[in-house]
């Protein structure tokens, strides 16, 4: 059986990705939570992971990183998780790959903060440039590539679903306008049965980081 290393759910969104993709295929694993907050260096962290970070997914006592490449090790063995056709499955990894680098201002202005539901604003140029990126990516998968299968990105579920679920959350949280396509696959995604297990995971936390809170209220506005 695995053991997967996650932060807190109400912040710790590459750890919802891994935690997503088991939970959705129904792969047997044990949930560890250790208390996080940020990205710097934490070497309390480093016998969890290489890289002192979470999510960290063991398998007796190896140990996989990065929530892309948590999904590669899994998919190995669930083939399932990438879409079956060829071009599909080329295109998953290239959005998975690009969510996995990039979208950074809009990550920063925009913290993962399941407890909040805020008002937005106008977003910054580099953030919205962001947000317009991501709708490009969803309608396209979802106009092109996505079959009769289910209502995810390429029909059924698969590790793009899992890498995008933070954003999903994220636009939700600061009530980012999204065209009808995108905010349907958004919705989606809400419903998801792990996706609201881990929001109300999320809302029974009793550990807070008042400076993320702060961010969190300071770009979207309390409503």
């Amino acid at each position: 059986m695995f053991d997967l290393y996650i932060g807190n759910k109400n912040y710790s969104s590459w750890s919802l990705r891994a935690w997503l993709l088991l939970k959705h295929f129904s792969i047997p694993f044990r949930e560890h939570m250790v208390s996080v907050a940020g990205r710097d260096y934490n070497p309390v962290l480093k016998p969890l992971a290489g890289n002192a970070r979470v999510p960290s997914l063991h398998e007796d006592g190896f140990q996989v990183w990065e929530s892309i490449a948590i999904a590669e090790f899994l998919a190995e063995r669930y083939p399932a998780m990438w879409p079956a056709d060829a071009r599909a499955r080329a295109r998953a990894r290239s959005i998975s790959a690009e969510m996995h680098a990039g979208f950074v201002p809009l990550r920063t202005a925009m913290p993962m903060n399941l407890k909040f539901k805020l008002k937005g604003k106008p977003a910054s140029t580099e953030v919205q440039r962001d947000i317009d990126r991501v709708i490009e990516i969803w309608e396209e998968a979802r106009t092109q590539f996505a079959t009769a299968d289910g209502p995810y990105l390429f029909g059924a579920f698969s590790v793009a679903d899992a890498m995008f679920a933070p954003l999903v959350w994220r636009l939700h949280i600061y009530n980012a306008a999204l065209p009808p396509l995108a905010a349907s696959y958004r919705d989606t995604m809400l419903a998801h049965p792990a996706m609201r297990e881990w929001y109300a995971d999320a809302l029974l936390e009793s550990k807070a980081h008042p400076h993320y809170d702060r961010l969190a209220e300071d770009y979207g506005g309390m409503r």
